[in-house]
């Protein structure tokens, strides 16, 4: 019996990653987003924020487990901005909890898997993020999160 085909992309052995903190979902506008999510499907608005370092307003979405991020960029040459220009709207990331960032980091540097940027930077809530390129990942861009003692501001 022959054995299957390996994946074409190497695995996540990290062992720290938690659970899902939340999807992200790029949008062209965040009033329409809003609309959407909030008035139509009837989701509970958790927070709102602009995160400066990731040129984006982020407005967070109870989703019944899992927290929605819409995501609107604040520059029409931010990352966002240039996602939905050449995609269309939708889903962005993933975003997986992890204890320590900077180990997880180095766990996956030790596996050959570069992460976008060199060192994590700040996000939504007080927490400390860093991303892991698709080509890497599956095909899905992958948010790593580490949240500040207490948790993220938004949830104190």
């Amino acid at each position: 019996m022959a054995l299957p085909p390996a994946p074409p992309f190497p695995p996540l052995r990290v062992g720290a990653l938690g659970p899902v903190d939340h999807i992200g979902i790029a949008v062209r506008s965040l009033a329409e987003g809003k609309r959407l999510y909030g008035e139509t499907l009837g989701l509970k608005l958790v927070f709102e924020e602009r995160v400066e370092s990731e040129q984006v307003h982020v407005a967070a979405y109870d989703g019944g487990g899992v927290r929605l991020e819409l995501l609107a960029s604040t520059d029409p040459q931010g990352p966002i901005a240039r996602f939905v220009e050449k995609r269309g709207p939708g889903i962005h990331h993933v975003c997986y909890r992890v204890e320590d960032i900077r180990a997880t980091l180095a766990a996956l540097k030790a596996q050959g898997i570069d992460p976008l940027g060199l060192a994590p930077r700040p996000g939504a809530g007080g927490c400390q993020v860093a991303f892991v390129h698709p080509k890497d990942a599956g095909g899905v861009l992958v948010e790593l999160s580490q949240h500040p003692p207490g948790g993220p501001v938004h949830d104190r």
